[in-house]
């Protein structure tokens, strides 16, 4: 005696498009997807924002740095960058802008130091908005990075920008030559760690 056959299968032609159709536009879109997937993951547990490509340290190290005095830190492993306009050797407080170059690390560092003063310091911002005041710790890079991150826009549109001494408020440029140089310092910075 044969089999009956059964008719009502699981698998139907109309069922196998239908599945082939939507596996299709799923590859597709994938595919279609993968070409806009600029940003991808950071996993490597390391901080993008001082990430220094060797071209960037190069270039900065031979055609930039003919602006800074140099310091080599061979304890650290570290070069540190000051730019000439500013004068250490003065006796005025003041708060200058260094750049800290880790080959080793391939990381750049942005620090705020105090010239003729201590920690912490004090600074005051006068724009069209009024007066803001800030206070300024010593710390590590991330800290640094977020006091940059408060000045630069003030820089940038040329605000006046205060110190706290002994004596009362001053500018933290006294000539059009150190004005230009913490500009200079800010483009440096940003150009080294895009």
């Amino acid at each position: 005696m044969a089999k009956p056959i059964k008719t009502n299968s699981t698998l139907t032609p109309e069922l196998v498009k239908i599945i082939k159709v939507f596996g299709l536009i799923s590859i597709a879109l994938v595919i279609l997807f993968s070409f806009f997937n600029d940003r991808r993951a950071n996993n490597t547990g390391k901080d993008g924002d001082f990430r220094m490509s060797s071209s960037a340290r190069i270039y900065f190290s031979n055609v930039r740095g003919i602006n800074y005095e140099r310091e080599f830190r061979t304890d650290a492993g570290m070069q540190i960058f000051r730019n000439k306009a500013f004068n250490n050797e003065d006796e005025n407080p003041n708060l200058g802008l260094i750049l800290i170059l880790n080959p080793v690390k391939e990381e750049a560092y942005i620090y705020l130091e105090p010239i003729n003063l201590d920690w912490p310091v004090s600074l005051r911002l006068k724009s069209a908005k009024g007066l803001e005041s800030y206070s300024f710790e010593n710390g590590n890079k991330a800290d640094h990075l977020r006091y940059f991150e408060i000045l630069k826009p003030a820089v940038k549109s040329s605000e006046l920008i205060e110190l706290q001494t002994d004596e009362g408020w001053i500018p933290i440029w006294t000539s059009l030559k150190e004005k230009e140089a913490i500009k200079t310092i800010l483009e440096d910075f940003k150009n080294l760690t895009q």
